[in-house]
């Protein structure tokens, strides 16, 4: 079984996470930037789900290249209930092969790939889910989690 690579990053409180803090089951979502139409869908969706996810002991992290700064403006503009984590420099984007080129509106650019992994505490990955729409994901993520639980 794939494992998620050996991690070490802030939240938006500074306080550092790493894979020692997988407990239970725990979705790690990739998304390219906060307070953009798409990545607050899919927050706010994690976010009114959490009861449901916290029913299967689910733990969330979203992980993207915005600063601390940044993060406490998305958590406190969208009432997030989950840690949001920094990778300004992509070191753990790029070791999963989620940070790419891109093209949005026909401009290409370096980002990050709205990509979610479902990692166990022992940091084997269950699932991994790749290209998210972030409309549909909250459903197919609790499908899976239902079927593994």
């Amino acid at each position: 079984m794939e494992k998620f690579p050996e991690f070490a990053l802030e939240n938006q409180n500074g306080t550092v996470i790493t894979n020692k803090d997988l407990d239970g089951v725990t979705i790690i979502y990739f998304y390219p930037k906060d307070n953009t139409p798409g990545c607050t869908t899919q927050a706010c969706d994690l976010r009114d789900n959490m009861d449901d996810l916290n029913s299967l002991n689910v733990t969330v992290y979203g992980v993207s290249g915005d600063s601390k700064r940044k993060h406490q403006n998305f958590i406190e503009k969208q009432n997030l209930n989950f840690d949001l984590l920094v990778d300004e420099d992509f070191k753990l984007s790029g070791e999963l092969d989620v940070y790419k080129l891109k093209k949005v509106f026909g401009k290409e650019s370096m980002g990050i790939v709205r990509t979610t992994f479902i990692v166990d505490k022992d940091s084997n990955i269950l699932k991994r889910f790749d290209n998210v729409k972030a409309k549909e994901h909250i459903n197919d993520v609790k499908e899976f989690l239902n079927e593994v639980g």
